[in-house]
């Protein structure tokens, strides 16, 4: 097959199937007009493919709403394998395919089990994966190609996907490799054009053609069939797309009626199965076996139909062909069409099909249809496919005549859609939702929670005031509803800017402590993980520490208690990791952290994952474990790109660990990144971590008015959740500026919060931030308290930092060598973990005592990349390869590569090795 004027892209799909064939994958999106090329680019693709096993897959419009359904043609030829799965993959795999009953598998487990499978059949044979017109696939399915495609590293695979420039690109796929095909020059254009018409065709024609086509090789092949149909430049200009969907119109009208019934059959039909459409004209028309064979066959005499003699299927030359077709019917004969396919499709076998040709043969309101819609939503539900279980009970809203029972139906079809991650499908189908009528205001406010929902997704305003609206009437009707609607509500006031004063978490909490009969007494040990969380934080924004104190360390009792994890109790972790937070509790932030990470691996639940590895790099980051605070950020980071999450939001997320290393470039650039997309305040918690961030890089510098300005806000303007992060600091900064008044209020909002706490954490940065302030006499015994709160504890910054303010006093104090001891362990602590501006600090208030400190460079050996440092990490400890890709949501071919890297790197031979050298 000879591609005109594509040799670029050629080339680039050649040079990605010569480094699969050497072990390595790529990824490539062919971006284009409808009918630039992209799927002759895809069929070359394959042609080329020698000594590589395809996989291939086009979407279908009609077949988006069927949750898998593309994927499933994807794996098909690997399904044989599957028991070769760990447990968790397989499982997630049947369920998803309804090959197995089951809980709905999280969407990244079948990922990972996709990512298996592929992985591993390329270990016999390099992998060429194509998936045309991806715009189209059902939304579950892309999403886990896109997560596979994301993954992919040293499996041996490519994956190629093309999407069509008038569809709006699928978010999930966004920041793949891209490729855009322009339309063809002109010599090239022309060539093409003599390809098809041969030499009968007029020069004037030929140039007509050439300008009408625009350098759209579909384009050109149409109009090289009939140059007499050329639009003579009357008429306003349409896109090509529309323009050659109305050729294909008038194709297909010209032909006789058998023929146009089985194109708009078959465009009906997402399957391609002949012998189904061949039995639903026969239904349909009553015609016999050789008309209908007759009709078929003129159809691809005429290139709208292609046939697979093999696998018995029918499809499609180009998708617009089936778009002109579909759309070209009246609706009566749309009607016609489904039902006569849902005639012939068996109900038991493929129930979904069934229900949905009924559904769109229906005319009016047919509750039976609907009640088999509802079902099969359910189905879907349980299988993991949100988007399609949305999409079924869309259809039975439609179908349903009682109008609470529609719009029930379409609030559980938005409910579907936010599960999936499609906020933008759940706005539509609220447009959709009728005003509820008279003693019926809860279905208002369930509308009202979802459009909150959406638009905290979306980062629009107005969640919190939707959530909290919503929240005060579902209180009276379903108060378990109301209760989550205000925990979805502090959660949105924790990620958005200043929402105002009607809508501010000072109003949730307010709402919360008056209305909701559930804030029950902390010493209730019936009380369940989000009744206690509701009362903890609605205290503390409402109330204070103190009253809040009781609450949260009860929830965080509960969160840690053995299976909490596997339970309702991690819908609400990042309340929960804030309020560990908030309580100065290391302890209860490194168990969640760890545990609530460890079941969303088994489970494959990223979201999950991504909230505990932010939970678990701050608690290293506290404990003074730099580099591993690095892998968990990493791995944060790495998770948001799998999941297509905005690189804007998850990205600036280290930048307490960027001023901890004393990296200025780093963590300005991090804070610069939080005040563009959060620019009011005081906004969420990002923008409390970025101002703890830039206090910590302005202390480690010593810039002591920096880091007071920074930190003033606090005081002045105090958010409602992290603030307390800035307070020591604060304490410190206006000591050293001369500022007691500053130094005496920020004191007193630290005590206030420490008492409450009562952990070592707190106590120790209450008794050191109160030895700053004390007279001489006072001083020392302070200090030495903080030590000895503090040094029992994993927090080696805490102590460290505690142990450079001690020794600065006892030198002021003219104590050179008590001064020394402190200043030297403070130096060396430093250093250790990596923290290097306070290092520094250190180093030359040691040097100010006559002690020379050698100065090197903070911090660990960063030879290794993120990535390597966990899979060496769990090597180390005795972790399979296998059980490191399940882990780390990669291949084991992936994690053999990076293996092989660290080995070298680190000049050992056997995983034996490793411990002894990441010890060293």
């Amino acid at each position: 097959m000879i591609l005109r004027g594509r040799g670029v892209e050629q080339a680039l799909v050649r040079g990605l199937l010569d480094d699969a064939r050497a072990g390595m994958s790529g990824v490539l999106i062919l971006r284009g007009d409808a009918g630039i090329g992209k799927t002759a680019v895809l069929d070359q693709a394959v042609a080329s493919a020698s000594g590589m096993r395809v996989t291939r897959v086009a979407g279908v419009e009609a077949e988006q709403e069927l949750a898998f359904a593309a994927l499933h043609r994807v794996l098909l030829p690997f399904l044989g394998v599957r028991a070769h799965l760990p447990d968790p993959q397989r499982a997630a795999l049947e369920t998803a395919f309804g090959m197995a009953g089951g809980t709905a598998p999280d969407r990244f487990l079948v990922g990972l089990a996709a990512l298996t499978l592929l992985a591993e059949s390329a270990r016999e044979r390099p992998l060429l994966m194509v998936c045309d017109d991806a715009q189209w696939l059902d939304r579950e399915s892309l999403d886990v190609l896109a997560f596979v495609g994301r993954r992919l590293h040293a499996d041996g695979i490519v994956a190629l996907f093309a999407l069509r420039d008038d569809v709006a690109a699928p978010p999930t796929l966004t920041g793949l490799p891209e490729f855009r095909l322009a339309q063809l020059p002109e010599s090239d254009a022309l060539a093409l054009l003599m390809d098809h018409a041969g030499d009968g065709i007029d020069q004037v024609v030929a140039e007509r053609i050439l300008d009408e086509a625009a350098g759209n090789p579909l384009a050109l092949r149409e109009l090289s069939r009939g140059p007499a149909l050329v639009d003579q430049g009357f008429g306003a200009p349409r896109a090509i797309g529309r323009r050659l969907e109305s050729r294909f119109l008038r194709r297909v009208h010209d032909m006789p009626a058998p023929t146009r019934t089985v194109l708009l059959t078959a465009a009906a039909d997402a399957t391609g199965d002949r012998h189904l459409v061949r039995r639903a004209v026969q239904h349909l028309l009553g015609a016999d076996h050789e008309d209908i064979a007759e009709a078929f066959e003129q159809a691809e005499r005429e290139e709208l139909l292609t046939s697979h003699p093999v696998s018995g299927t029918s499809q499609f030359r180009h998708p617009l062909i089936r778009s002109a077709v579909y759309s070209g019917a009246t609706r009566a004969e749309r009607r016609s069409v489904h039902a006569a396919l849902a005639s012939v499709t068996d109900a038991h076998a493929e129930p979904e099909r069934h229900a949905w040709h009924s559904a769109a043969a229906a005319d009016g309101p047919d509750e039976l249809v609907a009640s088999v819609l509802h079902r099969c939503a359910e189905r879907a539900r349980n299988s993991g496919g949100y988007l399609a279980q949305a999409a079924f009970l869309q259809r039975a809203s439609d179908l349903t005549d009682d109008p609470v029972r529609r719009t029930t139906r379409l609030l559980e079809a938005c409910a579907a859609a936010l599960t999936a991650g499609a906020p933008h499908r759940a706005e539509e189908l609220l447009q959709l939702m009728p005003t509820p009528g008279p003693g019926a205001a809860f279905l208002g406010a369930h509308a009202d929670r979802l459009r909150g929902l959406a638009r905290l997704m979306l980062g629009r305003d107005g969640s919190v005031r939707l959530l909290l609206d919503a929240a005060l009437v579902l209180l009276r009707h379903e108060p378990e509803a109301g209760r989550d609607a205000l925990l979805e509500a502090f959660d949105a006031a924790m990620v958005v800017p200043r929402t105002g004063p009607a809508a501010s978490a000072l109003r949730v909490a307010g709402a919360a402590l008056t209305t909701s009969p559930r804030l029950t007494d902390a010493s209730d040990v019936d009380a369940s993980v989000p009744d206690l969380l509701l009362a903890g934080h609605a205290r503390l924004v409402a109330v204070g520490h103190q009253q809040a104190a009781p609450h949260l360390r009860a929830a965080l009792a509960a969160m840690r208690l053995p299976g909490a994890e596997e339970s309702g109790a991690v819908r609400w972790s990042l309340l929960g990791m804030i309020a560990a937070i908030e309580m100065w509790d290391i302890d209860a932030l490194g168990e969640c952290g760890g545990r609530y990470a460890d079941a969303a691996r088994r489970h494959g639940a990223l979201r999950m994952l991504q909230i505990s590895a932010h939970a678990n790099a701050t608690s290293e980051v506290f404990r003074g474990n730099l580099a591993v605070a690095e892998s968990h950020f990493a791995e944060f980071k790495d998770i948001a790109d799998a999941t297509g999450a905005d690189p804007r939001f998850s990205h600036p997320t280290d930048v307490v660990l960027h001023a901890w290393r004393g990296d200025e470039a780093a963590t300005m650039s991090a804070v610069r990144a939080q005040r563009e997309l959060y620019p009011e305040l005081p906004g969420g918690i990002q923008v409390q971590l970025a101002r703890a961030a830039t206090v910590v890089l302005e202390l480690g510098r010593r810039r002591y008015p920096q880091a007071q300005a920074a930190a003033q806000d606090v005081l002045d303007d105090p958010p409602p959740h992290c603030g307390g992060l800035s307070l020591p600091g604060l304490v410190e900064a206006a000591i050293r500026n001369d500022d007691p008044d500053v130094a005496r209020r920020a004191l007193h909002h630290l005590a206030e919060r420490a008492t409450a706490s009562g952990t070592p954490w707190a106590l120790g940065l209450l008794a050191r931030s109160r030895a700053l302030l004390a007279p001489d006499t006072e001083a020392e015994d302070l200090f030495q308290e903080a030590a000895v709160l503090l040094e029992p504890t994993p927090l080696r910054t805490e102590w460290a930092h505690t142990d450079l303010l001690y020794g600065e006093w006892l030198r002021r104090q003219r104590r050179k060598h008590d001064a020394r001891i402190r200043l030297r362990g403070a130096h060396e602590q430093f250093t250790s973990m990596g923290a290097a501006a306070f290092a520094e600090r250190a180093r030359l208030e040691l040097r100010a005592t006559g002690e020379q400190a050698r100065r090197r460079r903070a911090g660990a050996d960063h030879q290794l990349t993120p990535q390597e440092s966990r899979i060496v990490r769990m090597a180390a400890q005795g972790a399979t390869n296998q059980e490191i890709a399940t882990s780390l949501f990669i291949s084991a071919s992936t994690v053999e590569y990076h293996l092989a890297k660290v080995f070298r790197k680190l000049g050992v031979t056997s995983r034996r090795q490793l411990s002894a050298v990441l010890e060293r």
